[in-house]
């Protein structure tokens, strides 16, 4: 490989592990308060990508500035977790979280194929691409190679923010501790008059939320079609995996190390591409069946 290829692969792992974080990092936030695994996270990311497409293309059909994609892919987010993720937790999860994992892996995954066929029955299935977002900010030179400002600067930064936000939040707010309280501990929270129903609530919206901001932030740089969500919980279950259940920082890690892996192998060894990731999991786990970051717990019997 010279030096250009090098480059290359690195902006690309860089992008990629970027937009699998923000995806995984909201599973591993659900899984790590909540203790239940949302298959459904998939759907969530690609109806924030479809949403995304459809609202920055009425934009510029309205004749409207195209850097108004920025707040649409906010806008999303926020929909995705508030009138998604909250009636799916409200209405659904919260009867389900004394059940055995088996039942709750099977009632996500039932969530996962409605949300698939609500796609395909509101944005059929054509692809949906719209890189108006992406193209407002132009590229940048670095060494002689030319990249787009989004997929360099805004993905990766973006990123960065949420995990400082996210560490912030957790450990300084108050609700941020009342939701690690609550994660240590559930009747012990419950006992000193935190309401576990409410932050489950509000866990289950941000993780949503962060889910449809993923998908969001991915359709500028990809064509939106039927079968994206599968492809990102499957990655993003490796992540998480990696990392260890419930890790954020580890999350952020484990993303790199993947969007990097996957990215060379494009250019080294393309047939292999898809493989890498899981061959990555599969060897952390064979050393660490924790995770990068986990810690082996204990188990009631």
């Amino acid at each position: 490989m010279n030096f250009v290829t090098v480059l290359l692969a690195t902006f690309d792992g860089i992008a990629y592990a970027a937009l699998v974080f923000i995806v995984a990092v909201g599973l591993t936030l659900i899984f790590g308060v909540m203790r239940i695994v949302n298959v459904a996270h998939g759907s969530l990311y690609a109806i924030g990508a479809y949403l995304t497409a459809s609202l920055t293309a009425a934009i510029l059909a309205a004749g409207l500035p195209p850097y108004l994609g920025f707040p649409v892919m906010l806008v999303a987010a926020v929909v995705i977790g508030v009138v998604i993720g909250g009636p799916m937790e409200w209405l659904l999860l919260r009867r389900i979280y004394d059940k055995p994992e088996v039942l709750q892996l099977l009632v996500t995954f039932a969530v996962f194929m409605i949300l698939e066929d609500v796609q395909r029955l509101v944005w059929g299935t054509q692809p949906y691409f719209q890189s108006a977002a992406l193209q407002s900010l132009g590229m940048v030179q670095v060494f002689g190679v030319n990249y787009t400002v989004y997929q360099l600067i805004v993905l990766p930064l973006a990123a960065i923010v949420l995990l400082v936000g996210l560490r912030y939040f957790l450990r300084r707010t108050l609700v941020g501790k009342l939701i690690l309280a609550t994660t240590e501990d559930r009747e012990a929270a419950q006992a000193i008059g935190i309401n576990a129903d409410r932050v489950f609530l509000l866990t289950f919206v941000v993780g949503a939320a962060l889910a449809g901001l993923g998908g969001a932030l991915a359709q500028p740089t990809t064509s939106v079609l039927p079968g994206i969500g599968a492809d990102m919980i499957v990655l993003s279950f490796a992540v998480v995996a990696t990392a260890g259940l419930g890790q954020i920082e580890g999350a952020a890690v484990a993303a790199l190390l993947i969007g990097l892996g996957r990215s060379f192998a494009v250019y080294l060894w393309p047939e292999a591409a898809v493989l890498v990731p899981y061959i990555i999991m599969v060897l952390v786990l064979m050393v660490r069946p924790e995770g990068l970051f986990g810690s082996p717990a204990a188990r009631k019997i």
